[in-house]
This record gives C-alpha cells, structure tokens and sequence, in this order.
C-alpha cells in the first residue's frame, strides 16, 4: 500500500525519527545514494513559484539517480483546465510519485485520494510538512538533542507554523510563540499538537507577547508577514505585525548563543532585520540546505 505526505500530524513519531536519521545518513554520504531511485521519476505540479522547494525536489532526486519534471501552471491548471482526479490519475500512469505546491490543501488530499503513487505536499494554505521536517533536523544538528531545548516562534500563524507545532510536539521539543491578535494558529492545529504534547513530554505556549517568547529561547523563527495570495491584505498586516520584527533587541532577550531560523524567502527590514538574518548565529542557509536532505530522506522512504 502506497505512502504519502501530505500533513506532520498524519506522520507517526517513529517515522520522524527515520527520516531524520536517514537525512543525517544522506547528508554524510552523498554518493552512497547515488544511484537508489535509478529509473524512477516524479512530477512537480507546482500552482506557485518556488526557490527551494523546486531545486531541492528536482536536484535531490537527480542526486538519487532518478528524474523530475516540473509542471507549472501554465501545463497543467490543475483544478481549471483539467480536474485534480484526472490528473492523479494520469500522472499516476506515467511516474512513480508526486509532489504538489498548491493553494488549497484539500487539492492536495484529492491528489493523494486517487493518486496510485505516493503524493508529498510541497505546500498547501493548511501545511508545510517538508519545511517542518528540515527545521527540526537542522534543530537536532545543532544542539544534539531536543531534550531541554526552547523553540519560539515570533510571526504569522500560518502554514509553516501549522507543520512546525505539530513537529516540535511529537519530537519533545518545547515551543513558544507569538503572534498579533488575529493571527493565532489554527485552533484545531493547536489542540492536535497539544495532545502530541501530552505523549512527548514537549511544552507549547501561545501568547500575543513577542518579548515573552523570545525571552531565554534557543531558537527563534519566523517568516514573512505577507505570503503569496495575501497580498490584498498587506497593508493590514504590516501594521498589526509592526512590534514583531525579529531585531537586535529582541535576540537580546534570547539566550547568548541562541540561533536564529526563517525559512525564506525574507523580507528583510519587515519581519527580520539585515543584522539578524546576516549575523553569526543565523542558520537560514543551513535550513534552506537541509530541505534538500530531508527530502531526499522522504523520497527514498516513499518511492523505493
């Protein structure tokens, strides 16, 4: 029976530590996996544009001896020209998985529904699971361990966040964040990881006070205030987000060595400031990297 990834609380706690260990695995001894996915295949259906997500997708299995094909907008417009069912389908008779970065989440839950190969979500309004999974690992190779270790999270209660929550909880990794009024995770995401929470022993607070999550954090993450499709509400959102900048005075209240993430693209000099992103505790090149691992991991766990 095929495997997908469409969702972290979908992903059992022993999967994650799998994949994570796989990825360390994958990082070490590139050529070792030269050649594990030799004459296998998967399609990109992307509905947006993509930097890390396309590159590492289609260069992480050209790494692994196998093929990807990027299918834009403008071949498919799945969901317009041609119904998501007909090309699950269709796809399905051509490649060996697929990956999806779309708008709606249920699009790519109708993929994986009628897809006979394994569906991995690229991106959806809902979730993000292949970021989520890289961020964890990059936590994990820095520190060693999750034991102890405070993740806070300052920003926009969005798709990154709804993967990353539900990560940190089945990992035991504790988590604090912090968002505008408004701006607040799902609610249903929240009580999902929460319950994971409860099996992991991982501690998860949610507060509107950016300066109470970033106080003794090991880590602090964000994103950008204004995602692709929200564009119309920008000038709300500046304003309401105005006091969550990831700044000098912010890290300030952060432990000494305490490392700062963002899963890019950055809109420097909105939610992060050139001298945070570019100072010498930024690991956002090593986040962007470790995509590429992991999905590698997830690919060879999926397709082989």
């Amino acid at each position: 029976m095929k495997e997908d990834l469409i969702s972290i609380e979908c992903l059992e706690t022993r999967t994650i530590s799998e994949l994570l260990d796989l990825t360390k695995k994958i990082k070490s001894d590139k050529a070792k996996y030269a050649d594990a996915l030799k004459g296998k295949s998967i399609g990109l259906i992307f509905q947006k544009p993509s930097n890390r997500t396309r590159v590492s997708f289609e260069i992480g299995m050209v790494q692994l001896g196998g093929h990807a094909l990027y299918l834009g907008p403008d071949e498919i417009d799945m969901g317009g020209r041609e119904s998501v069912k007909d090309v699950a389908c269709v796809l399905s008779r051509y490649l060996d998985g697929i990956v999806a970065r779309t708008y709606k989440h249920d699009d790519v839950r109708e993929l994986a529904l009628y897809a006979a190969v394994p569906v991995i979500n690229g991106l959806s309004d809902r979730a993000h699971p292949c970021q989520a999974l890289a961020d964890i690992f990059t936590i994990k190779e820095k520190f060693g361990t999750f034991k102890g270790i405070t993740l806070s999270y300052v920003g926009d209660g969005n798709n990154v966040l709804n993967s990353l929550v539900c990560a940190a909880a089945k990992v035991g990794l504790d988590m604090k964040i912090a968002t505008p009024k408004g701006y607040e995770p799902a609610k249903d995401i929240v009580a999902i990881a929460k319950k994971f929470a409860d099996g992991s022993g991982a501690k998860i607070g949610i507060s509107n006070d950016p300066k109470a999550a970033a106080r003794g954090a090991d880590v602090i993450y964000t994103d950008v205030w204004v995602s692709m499709g929200q564009e119309k509400g920008a000038k709300a959102r500046l304003k309401a987000f105005k006091d969550f900048q990831i700044n000098d005075g912010l890290i300030k209240l952060a432990k000494k060595d305490c490392l700062v993430m963002h899963c890019l693209p950055a809109h420097r000099g909105q939610e992060i400031t050139d001298s945070v992103i570019d100072s010498k505790n930024s690991v956002v090149y090593d986040q962007a990297e470790n995509r590429m691992h992991t999905e590698k991991a997830i690919l060879l766990k999926l397709l082989k």
